[in-house]
């Protein structure tokens, strides 16, 4: 296997961008990738999406996004794994590279969603959901995390204000990143008091609909320093799954496909859990952000919402923890973000990410899962 780098990145605000499309929003942000590769010319597209075919009824989006971007003729796929479509999507890239399929390729994420009224997308969301056993009998997406938040409060005794603390500090970076989506400050009361999605889950406990596309240029190591002078390495990738619906988990608070994922993706880099300086976690809700932590070994289990409450994986702790913003406050346009992640986690370690800075980064760690915690990819990061 080869070694593998991130030698360009492109990213749009993420936002309602009822004035542009989904391929021209993508486009935005492969260009600019390609432009920060010196032009690069990509030998093959790995597209992550998850509401393509739902929402706009459209199969074929690699060779459509490659045809736009004007990769007419290269490899083209789309990768789909709900909301982890995105990591999901930069394993892949990787693993072409990796394996000499190619030298030079480009990975993006990409979803719109804001042009389909809320009840249409929760909808389409709720396909991550078992179809059969959950969804059928009403149950959405915040209902299921909402009952994960529940049995977690209940089994560790975690109190509703140590959860708020995390939607709280996440807001707090958002504010200071200007790819965020919800660019505004708020409190432990008004996470407390705003209007109950699921019981526990508040609004201020839920990522936001948005749009939004990331990409990133992936090469191989003898060609990533003649495009980039901060090439970034993919040091390890790993992937999990666990069941889709939540009812048959071995255990809902374990959360199987993160553990997995983020076991191997050590393993191939070579480095602990400890050795991990800044991370980008998957928080679409404030109960998944917690389980993430502690599925990635991070945290002790059942100790994530204290150890949050009490200041820890803030800027200047380690790791520093979803220094954009995370899912909850940059946003989530959700086959892109787990592109969005590594995007930023390569920002961070050549120092140009525009919102708060991490504290000079050697390893960093990308996670995104899509379900109920059901798909997850862990990327492992060194400068």
């Amino acid at each position: 296997m080869r070694k593998v780098f991130v030698v360009g990145v492109g990213m749009t605000r993420i936002g309602r961008h009822f004035d542009k499309d989904l391929k021209s929003l993508f486009a935005e942000a492969a260009l600019r990738a390609i432009d920060d590769a010196r032009g690069a010319s990509p030998q093959a597209l790995v597209v992550g999406n998850m509401l393509s075919s739902s929402l706009y009824q459209q199969d074929n989006l690699g060779a459509l996004l490659a045809d736009y971007i004007g990769l007419r003729g290269v490899g083209a796929l789309k990768v789909e794994a709900a909301c982890g479509s995105g990591g999901f999507a930069v394993a892949m890239g990787y693993t072409l590279v990796a394996a000499g399929l190619y030298d030079v390729v480009l990975v993006g994420g990409v979803e719109k969603m804001s042009d389909y009224p809320t009840p249409t997308v929760s909808a389409a969301l709720a396909q991550a959901a078992d179809a059969e056993y959950e969804v059928v009998y009403g149950a959405s997406f915040p209902a299921l995390n909402a009952l994960a938040m529940r049995l977690y409060m209940e089994s560790y005794g975690a109190s509703r204000e140590e959860m708020a603390a995390w939607p709280v500090r996440m807001h707090e970076y958002a504010y200071q990143n200007p790819y965020a989506q919800l660019r505004f400050r708020i409190t432990l009361d008004d996470v407390l008091k705003a209007p109950v999605v699921a019981d526990p889950i508040t609004l201020l406990d839920s990522a936001p609909i948005g749009d939004g596309a990331a990409a990133l240029v992936l090469a191989s190591e003898d060609v990533a320093r003649k495009l980039s002078d901060a090439p970034v390495e993919i040091a390890g990738v790993g992937l999990g799954s666990d069941s889709v619906d939540v009812s048959t988990r071995f255990d809902i608070l374990d959360p199987l496909s993160v553990r997995k994922a983020a076991e191997q993706a050590y393993r191939r880099a070579g480095v602990e859990p400890k050795d991990i300086e800044i991370a980008e976690v998957h928080d679409a809700f404030t109960i998944t952000g917690l389980l993430s932590l502690e599925g990635l070994g991070l945290a002790p289990r059942g100790e994530a919402a204290k150890l949050v409450a009490e200041g820890a994986f803030a800027k200047g702790d380690r790791p520093e923890v979803n220094l954009s913003g995370g899912l909850k406050a940059r946003g989530h346009p959700v086959g892109a973000t787990g592109v969005y992640q590594v995007a930023e986690i390569a920002l961070q370690m050549r120092g140009e990410f525009p919102g708060v800075k991490a504290s000079s980064p050697e390893v960093g760690l990308a996670q995104t899962t899509g379900g109920v915690l059901a798909s997850t990819s862990v990327i492992i990061l060194r400068r």
